[in-house]
């Protein structure tokens, strides 16, 4: 398996409940990932925009802008072997009540929304997501 990178946000839910150390240490110990970049930051309502504008026609695009601008989140960038469908696995379902034991969402997100990270969900997600946040960083490990 391929070395990869990816990207993932610990929310403004987690940040305010003062889980992000906590989800930090665990995607360092027991996920094995190596932190590449990260930063906290509050997003504009201009840049949640144009992160989720896959999103755009959904009917929850506006509650999720809304969201993510609610207070500091801190994206990061990753990077181990298999690095994307790790780390999907790593933090659990979108939906806490149906995420694994032990997951990042089943220890600290409170719901489908509030679900505590983002993370990148394929190749082409993380070739796009990175440099919204770390303009000098690309998906690629070289």
């Amino acid at each position: 398996m391929a070395v990869e990178r990816t990207l993932l946000i610990i929310k403004p839910d987690a940040t305010a409940a003062g889980n992000a150390g906590n989800i930090l240490a665990m995607l360092e110990g027991q996920g094995g990932f190596t932190v590449k970049a990260l930063r906290m930051e509050h997003l504009t309502e201009k840049s949640a925009q144009k992160f989720y504008e896959v999103h755009r026609e959904r009917p929850f695009y506006g509650e999720l802008v809304e969201f993510m601008t609610s207070g500091p989140c801190i994206p990061m960038v990753l990077e181990k072997e298999d690095a994307i469908a790790s780390l999907r696995t790593f933090i659990g379902a979108t939906n806490p009540a149906e995420a694994a034991e032990g997951t990042v969402r089943k220890l600290y997100a409170s719901n489908i929304q509030n679900n505590a990270v983002h993370a990148s969900d394929s190749p082409e997600s993380a070739a796009k997501e990175i440099p919204h946040f770390f303009p000098s960083m690309t998906a690629e490990v070289v």
